[in-house]
């Protein structure tokens, strides 16, 4: 029974992530001649999800082994924990790790998406900001170098962010891939970025952009308050905290803007106000777009309509996200 509940929940986990073929060694291993499947060779078809063959191959060998006893090619030593490392050293050996760039102007969506494909895909979303914290409290090399520059009230370089990042992605968490969160905004350091990829063998292979009408965005940014510890969203109009209470002026009562999980206390943004917006956008629009530009002939850019409900944006997501 506990075999046949482990199959079912990984058959559910790979029909969720794996595409229609894999590579699978452990799986193999256990196959007489007469019964291997014929394999693809291309790298262009294979599985984008390690979840999905980790989880075939642990399949494949469990099956093998209690279901086919007299075939001779069998290693009954082998175990399920044994085929999912074995394909996951593989995908991190071989297919090129999943690296997401998400653009968009400010309320645009990218705090309520990010994480939604941050669990779908199980890689981690990075904020240069908490890396930069991060590197500074753990005092290492590149961290003590941004601590000197800001304790002189210095601007952070982009060599320092693009070492902060290159430190962080070594990190286990990131063996299969990442997502950029807040750089690079500037094609200076999307080249820089890309310098230091190519170093590792990478490159960048998926760049999200959220598309809304600067005329939608103010009453966006507005009625946005977000859970400082969690980066939690939250908005007046679209999706308020459950504790919310509205004045006698029609606006939320700021004692009763709480966060549904915790209980803490919810803020706003000091840039979140309609002058600060302008500026905001004149920036994005100047700067952060052209990076678009930059990755276009890559064919790794995908827009998103995201002028519409949840659900929708959603789902132009998870079809900008398919490698097919």
């Amino acid at each position: 029974d506990t075999l046949i509940i482990l199959s079912s929940t990984m058959l559910l986990s790979s029909a969720r992530f794996a595409s229609r073929r894999f590579t699978a060694s452990a799986a193999r291993r256990c196959m007489s001649a007469t019964a291997r499947p014929t394999v693809s060779n291309s790298r262009t078809n294979a599985v984008p999800f390690v979840m999905g063959a980790a989880g075939l191959a642990a399949i494949g060998a469990f099956s093998f082994n209690n279901n086919n006893k007299n075939v001779s090619h069998c290693d009954t030593s082998a175990s399920v924990a044994d085929a999912v490392k074995e394909t996951e050293n593989k995908f991190a050996a071989y297919w090129p790790r999943n690296i997401m760039i998400i653009f968009g102007p400010p309320g645009a969506g990218k705090g309520t998406h990010g994480p939604k494909i941050e669990d779908m895909l199980g890689i981690p979303q990075l904020s240069t900001g908490d890396m930069l914290r991060a590197a500074v409290a753990a005092q290492s090399e590149v961290g003590k170098k941004a601590q000197a520059v800001m304790k002189a009230g210095g601007l952070v370089s982009d060599d320092i962010v693009v070492g902060i990042i290159r430190d962080r992605i070594q990190e286990a968490d990131c063996k299969f891939g990442f997502i950029l969160d807040g750089f690079p905004r500037t094609q200076v350091q999307a080249k820089a970025l890309d310098a230091m990829l190519s170093e590792e063998g990478a490159c960048v292979t998926k760049v999200i952009e959220l598309q809304v009408p600067d005329s939608v965005l103010e009453e966006r940014i507005c009625g946005r308050w977000i859970h400082k510890k969690s980066g939690r969203s939250y908005h007046v109009k679209y999706a308020p905290p459950k504790s919310m209470k509205v004045g006698a002026d029609g606006k939320p009562v700021k004692e009763s803007m709480i966060d549904d999980e915790t209980g803490d206390a919810l803020m706003q943004r000091p840039d979140d106000t309609a002058a600060a917006l302008v500026k905001r956008l004149h920036g994005y629009h100047s700067e952060t777009v052209p990076i678009l530009d930059h990755y276009s002939p890559a064919g790794v850019v995908k827009s998103v309509n995201a002028n519409q409900g949840m659900d929708g944006v959603w789902g132009e997501v998870l079809k900008a996200l398919s490698r097919k």
